[in-house]
C-alpha cells in the first residue's frame, strides 16, 4: 500500500521506521512544525521529521491542517491509506475522507480506556497493571472508532511512564505494519468500543506536579512515576525545590506514626516519608539546577534528619 504518516515525538518513529522498512510505500510523512526543543530552547525538526529525512521520505510541516491548500497537497500524494501515531492534532473530516483506505490510529491504551492526549501517563497515575496499543480507525470523535487489533503490555509495579513509552512504542510498531498486511490484503474485521468502558487521558498539565502526602502511599508513589519526564512531582526541603524521580511503597517495617510529608527514616537505602496511610522511599530526586541523582548521594551533601518535612510545592 502506498502510505502516509502523521506523527511529530519520538514515540512514533517506531512506527514509522516499521512501515518505511516494510514492504508498503510510505510517500510522505506530515509532521509538527520545527519547534524550540530541549534545555536550550533550538529550534530543531521533531523526532518524526528527522526519522523520516533520514529515510529520504518527504516531509511536511503545516502551520494548519484545516485550510484547501494544505488539503491538495496531501491529495496531490496518492495514498491508499493514513497512519496516525501522536501527531498531536485533531484531522478534520474532510482530511480523514482523501485516503481511499481511510486512517488509521497507533494508540497506547486498550481502549475505550484512556482515550485522549496522555494515556501512558494517565495509566501509571492510576495505579493500572497493565495496559497496551490499540490500532483503531480514525473518525471526527476523540478516539472513538472501531479497533482493527490490540496487544496488552503488564505495567511493572515500579516502571515510570518514561519507562513504558518505548516499551509501548516498540509494540505499536509491530502490531501497525501487521494491521496494514491485512488491511492490503482485504477488509479487516472491525470491532466497535464499549461506550460504557470510556475513560479519557487529559493532557498532562504542570501544576499536577504538586505533591499530597495526604494520599495513600500506593497514590502517591503513582503520582511520581506518572508524571515522568516531564513535569515530575515537586517538593520542598528546607526551602530547596526538590523534583522526586525514583520511588517505591515502603515496607510496613519502615513505616511510623507521623505526620504526611515527614521524614521518618533517611539513609542510604532512601528517603523514607509519611503518607496518609503508609509511606513512600524516595530512591532518587532532582535538586533544582541539578541532575537527577541517587538519594545516598544526595544525603552526602546535605543534612536530612528524621522529623523534617517535605513541603508540596505550587507549581502553577
Amino acid at each position: 500500500m502506498r502510505v502516509a504518516f502523521f506523527g511529530t515525538p519520538a514515540f512514533a518513529v517506531p512506527s514509522l521506521a516499521a512501515l518505511v522498512d516494510s514492504s508498503h510505500e510510505v510517500a510522505v510523512v506530515i509532521t509538527q512544525p520545527d519547534r524550540p526543543r530541549g534545555r536550550g530552547q533550538k529550534t530543531t525538526s521533531s523526532p518524526v521529521a528527522a526519522h523520516a529525512e533520514q529515510a529520504g521520505v518527504p516531509v511536511l510541516r503545516p502551520d494548519a491542517i484545516r485550510t484547501d491548500a494544505f488539503l491538495a497537497a496531501f491529495s496531490a500524494f496518492g495514498v491508499d491509506l493514513a497512519v496516525v501515531a501522536a501527531y498531536g492534532r485533531i484531522l478534520p473530516a474532510s482530511l480523514l475522507a482523501v485516503p481511499r483506505g481511510g486512517f488509521v490510529n497507533v494508540h497506547a491504551s486498550l481502549l475505550p480506556r484512556w482515550r485522549g492526549a496522555a494515556p501512558i501517563h494517565r495509566a501509571v497515575m492510576a495505579g493500572d497493571t497493565e495496559t497496551g496499543i490499540t490500532i483503531m480507525r480514525v473518525v471526527p470523535a476523540l478516539d472513538a472508532g472501531p479497533m482493527l487489533a490490540s496487544v496488552v503490555l503488564p505495567i511493572g509495579p515500579n516502571e515510570t511512564s518514561a519507562e513504558l513509552e518505548p516499551r509501548l512504542a516498540e509494540a505499536g510498531a509491530r502490531l501497525l505494519v501487521g494491521v496494514v498486511d491485512r488491511l492490503a490484503a482485504g477488509p479487516v474485521a472491525e470491532t466497535e468500543q464499549d461506550e460504557r468502558l470510556v475513560t479519557y487521558a487529559a493532557r498532562i498539565e504542570r501544576r499536577e506536579g504538586a505533591c499530597d502526602w495526604n494520599r495513600p502511599a500506593a497514590d502517591v508513589h503513582n503520582h511520581i512515576r506518572g508524571l515522568q519526564p516531564w513535569p515530575l512531582v515537586s517538593v520542598s526541603l528546607h526551602e530547596q525545590r526538590l523534583r522526586l524521580v525514583r520511588s517505591q511503597v515502603a515496607s510496613p517495617d519502615a513505616t511510623q506514626p507521623a505526620a504526611p510529608g515527614t521524614i521518618v527514616r533517611a539513609d542510604a537505602d532512601g528517603i523514607v516519608v509519611a503518607a496518609q496511610p503508609g509511606a513512600v522511599r524516595l530512591l532518587a530526586l532532582q535538586p533544582d539546577g541539578r541532575a537527577a541523582m541517587p538519594v545516598r548521594d544526595f544525603l552526602n551533601g546535605h543534612r536530612v534528619v528524621v522529623g523534617d518535612r517535605l513541603a508540596p510545592v505550587s507549581t502553577p
